[in-house]
């Protein structure tokens, strides 16, 4: 038996489907179905039942499930006193984090001189996995997550920032309506590359009862938006943040409903250290202090 394996069922338990726990751990359906089938056969009966419209728990799987928890939880607090020495901190991010980050851990060594403080660039599904695998205490992300093991804490919100080519119609305003923007063809990366914008327009044009803008051709992965804005000055995209950038026109939705909330992914059930809720604080201390933020 190993871990991998009680992972994986307890991640189908938890769904109720191979696909979405496939999704969740980021593997494919078939590795999952048979790792998952593996486990059931060196335990000689079954844990799942399978249709083509259902799965659930066998009587066995039902009691096994809090048992495999259990050890998970167990592991994950091994890993993590084992990779964590006294007096180090890692915080791992994106670089669209890194100045806020940065001010926040010169903040906090001032507070606690005898403390190393990391920062760590991954992405997202590497952030998600070092801080399940105890190599880092706290990651950053945008938008919310839900994963066992793990506990995560909203730091704040944050307004998008629209942009659009200096020569579009809309350039020029402080800001602008959604009902506007929906004039104009959106340009985004493909909803698989960035789910979690999609998101929010399609919710932000839902609430309002507008109706959806009209999809440009999915961003390239080795394009940037600001140069396809140049390209094609008709359409519009929204940032996690402002840079200025010639020939690029930045402003705000007027319902301030195109926004995405920053949280702080810690592990759990085990509480964070004291140091890793001063950093917490520090970042939040150290993003209502920038400009244009309360």
């Amino acid at each position: 038996m190993e871990l991998r394996q009680l992972t994986y069922f307890v991640t189908v338990a938890e769904e109720l489907s191979f696909s979405r726990a496939a999704a969740r751990c980021f593997i494919s359906q078939s590795a999952i179905s048979h790792q998952v089938a593996r486990l059931e056969h060196e335990l000689g009966a079954k844990l799942i039942e399978r249709s083509t419209r259902l799965v659930r728990l066998t009587d066995l799987g039902a009691q096994v499930l809090p048992l495999a928890q259990q050890m998970l939880q167990i592991e994950s607090m091994i890993t993590a006193t084992a990779r964590t020495p006294s007096g180090r901190v890692r915080m791992a991010a994106n670089m669209s984090f890194a100045q806020q980050s940065l001010a926040a851990i010169a903040q906090l060594r001032n507070e606690h001189l005898d403390v190393e403080i990391e920062f760590i660039i991954k992405s997202f599904d590497q952030r998600i996995e070092a801080v399940l695998g105890g190599d880092v205490d706290l990651a950053l992300i945008r938008g919310g997550l839900d994963r066992p093991g793990l506990a995560v804490q909203e730091l704040w919100v944050d307004d998008l920032v629209v942009a659009m080519s200096q020569s579009h119609p809309l350039a020029g305003a402080d800001e602008v309506g959604l009902a506007e923007l929906g004039g104009y063809p959106l340009l985004l990366p493909s909803a698989r590359d960035q789910v979690l914008l999609h998101n929010v327009i399609r919710d932000a044009f839902d609430r309002h009862g507008l109706e959806r803008p009209r999809q440009a051709p999915p961003l390239p992965v080795d394009h940037t938006a600001t140069m396809e804005l140049l390209n094609h000055p008709e359409e519009w995209t929204v940032l996690y943040e402002r840079t200025p950038l010639a020939g690029i026109a930045f402003t705000r939705d007027r319902e301030r409903a195109l926004r995405v909330s920053v949280s702080a992914v810690v592990r759990s059930p085990a509480a964070h250290s004291e140091i890793v809720g001063d950093l917490i604080a520090a970042l939040q201390s150290v993003r209502s202090a920038m400009p244009g933020h309360d």
